[in-house]
């Protein structure tokens, strides 16, 4: 199948585009972006891509804005989707890499986001796949969420930096390095801040350790925490709140997530925090 990116166009194209965020995040989720901001943004700088397949369906998309930052153009990638039936196959990561050359020809080198560091396989996307890092940890960044992705967990953000011409991201992009390295040695001596293990059939957290002061850490989070939600809430809820402890410490401390690794069967992702002493 031959996946082709590019801007939308039509109104029925920008309308599909809110289809799609629907299908994502809930139908009833109100803070979908209607069609003419979308068609605004496009006009004035930001970034409207879609990915379509052979039959021009559109099954995914990425939008962002651009402003100005201490003097310098910035942009902000506000959202980015994939049709269900159409993930793993790379089409996310396209959306961006296509997002990037539109920036890097406006002159825009920098680019935000922001992702819930309980999503594992976002987290993998963004520092591995991506370049970004990040630190700063957001507790409710968008406050009350109706979205059955956020039930439970509320919407703490890591926000992500990426830099579209640091020697990493150029290297993944332009380079053929894929995921990136990660950019330390030494992980198999790294304490871990938060852990996880089974308390009869739920994947629970360790108290966090705060207070360390390796200069690389490890920090767990579930593989799925989506699945993990459904049979098991009240884990999934202790898990936001013993991350949420760690991030704050640790971020606020100096600290930088700098990338991630799952563990072999997939049940854990562990953050890579490292500090510059």
């Amino acid at each position: 199948m031959t996946i082709l990116i590019r801007p939308l166009e039509t109104h029925d194209e920008f309308e599909a585009c809110v289809r799609i965020q629907e299908e994502t995040w809930g139908r009833d989720f109100s803070e979908r972006v209607p069609t003419a901001i979308l068609k605004v943004s496009a006009r004035l700088g930001g970034v409207v891509l879609g990915a379509f397949d052979d039959a021009d369906r559109m099954i995914g998309f990425v939008f962002g804005l651009t402003g100005m930052e201490r003097g310098r153009p910035v942009h902000w990638s506000d959202m980015l989707a994939v049709l269900p039936e159409y993930r793993g196959r790379g089409i996310g990561r396209r959306l961006k890499a296509r997002q990037r050359e539109i920036l890097l020809d406006m002159g825009v080198e920098r680019a935000y986001w922001t992702f819930d560091p309980l999503e594992a396989k976002n987290a993998y996307l963004n520092l591995m796949r991506l370049g970004g890092w990040s630190d700063e940890y957001v507790e409710a960044m968008y406050g009350r969420s109706d979205s059955p992705l956020h039930e439970g967990i509320g919407t703490d953000r890591l926000v992500l930096t990426w830099e579209l011409r640091s020697p990493q991201v150029v290297e993944l992009f332009e380079g053929g390095s894929e995921p990136v390295p990660i950019p330390v040695p030494e992980l198999d001596d790294a304490p871990l801040v938060v852990d996880g293990g089974y308390s009869g059939d739920a994947l629970e957290p360790s108290a966090p350790r705060l207070g360390l002061r390796s200069s690389i850490l490890l920090l767990a989070v579930p593989g799925d925490i989506q699945g993990l939600k459904e049979e098991h809430p009240g884990a999934a809820a202790r898990w936001r709140e013993a991350t949420r402890e760690a991030f704050g410490d640790y971020l606020a401390r100096g600290w930088v997530v700098r990338g991630g690794l799952f563990s072999r069967d997939y049940v854990l992702f562990r953050y890579v925090l490292v500090r510059d002493d």
